[in-house]
């Protein structure tokens, strides 16, 4: 039997594989409203048979976006657009689920097209982000720090967000804490220089995470994941071990699974590009006692189904490749010898 398409049930949800699709920004809202890209992007790669369908990263405010193009779920208007997207999903047989983040210093950006980079300036829509420290990442503006009140009201989007993800029908919950967004910027020395209780040491370092897994959990039912970084590939960042003393945490805390990527925190990383290249993160947090996700250039079915056959990770998660092909899943499965269901409309298609 091929473990890639055997279920799996995470706190009473089931999902039918462990193909999950990856968080992708698509940067086409406006206003943080997601419409019909969304609802073809997403209700594609169900239709393709993926187990969880996850959102791009939704923003909890509108500061927390990326970009201005950002889709969000900081309003009840967002809310009800996102229901949309989730009935269909849930039609198809997959499970819904939405990433929520906030972009910290890294917000206010313009999207990878059109011909430009970097911080949007204020007279063109962008805005002043907000960061643990003052400290700009690479060529970006400089961010404002958060003072007690902001971090505060952080913790208080992530709830709010929470709740309108139950309301619009998703049936699992991310939180970003990767990528240098806001969460992992509180994480990283590099980025955090803070003195009070939020900076200095480890446990001050991921106070904030936990009070917002804390704060979600209370709140949730649902399966609760969280992406971290499992590494800066940065000398004196966030490594490994840090990764594997917080899976500790985050399973006491209640998170159900932790999706293991990594980098995006500072502009001189070094990463080793390679077929499955952030596979051992996934493996060495594994150890921590918690399910981990596995991302980053997992391509082939073989490979995929020999990374969860070894205990190297517990799902894998797709991204580009679901991109180059939503139907990956009932491919693979085929590839693989596994029983899957094809959706009746395609039936005729299968090899």
């Amino acid at each position: 039997m091929s473990r890639l398409f055997s279920p799996l049930t995470l706190r009473g949800t089931t999902f039918r594989n462990r193909v999950f699709v990856s968080p992708m920004c698509q940067y086409s809202s406006v206003d943080g409203m997601p419409g019909d890209w969304h609802l073809v992007h997403l209700g594609a790669r169900a239709v393709g048979g993926a187990g969880l369908v996850l959102t791009e990263a939704a923003a909890v405010s509108p500061e927390g976006r990326i970009s201005p193009e950002d889709a969000g779920i900081w309003n009840d208007e967002q809310a009800a657009a996102w229901a949309r997207v989730t009935a269909f999903v849930k039609a198809q047989g997959a499970v819904p689920g939405i990433q929520l983040a906030h972009a910290g210093r890294k917000a206010s950006t313009f999207r990878p097209w059109g011909g430009r980079s970097g911080s949007v300036p204020l007279e063109e829509g962008g805005w002043t982000a907000v960061a643990p420290s003052a400290v700009a990442f690479g060529r970006y503006a400089e961010p404002v720090a958060l003072d007690d009140a902001g971090i505060a009201k952080v913790v208080a989007d992530f709830v709010a967000a929470t709740h309108r993800a139950k309301a619009a029908g998703f049936e699992v919950v991310e939180l970003h804490a990767a990528h240098g967004y806001l969460l992992h910027e509180f994480l990283s020395p590099l980025s955090n220089k803070r003195t009070d209780a939020y900076g200095g040491s480890f446990a001050g370092r991921t106070r904030l995470l936990l009070e917002v897994v804390d704060q979600v959990r209370a709140v949730w039912e649902g399966p609760l994941l969280v992406r971290i970084s499992g590494t800066d590939w940065t000398e004196g960042g966030w490594d490994v071990e840090d990764s594997v003393t917080l899976g500790r945490l985050l399973a006491a805390g209640g998170v159900d699974l932790i999706d293991c990527s990594s980098g995006g925190l500072h502009h001189t990383q070094q990463i080793p590009l390679g077929p499955g290249y952030q596979v051992p993160l996934a493996a060495a947090v594994r150890k921590a006692g918690i399910p981990t996700g596995a991302v980053g250039l997992i391509t082939e079915p073989k490979q995929a189904e020999e990374i969860l056959a070894t205990e190297q990770a517990d799902v894998v998660l797709l991204a580009r490749e679901l991109l180059r092909d939503p139907h990956w899943p009932l491919l693979a499965a085929t590839e693989l010898g596994a029983q899957i269901t094809w959706p009746p409309q395609y039936e005729r298609a299968r090899p």
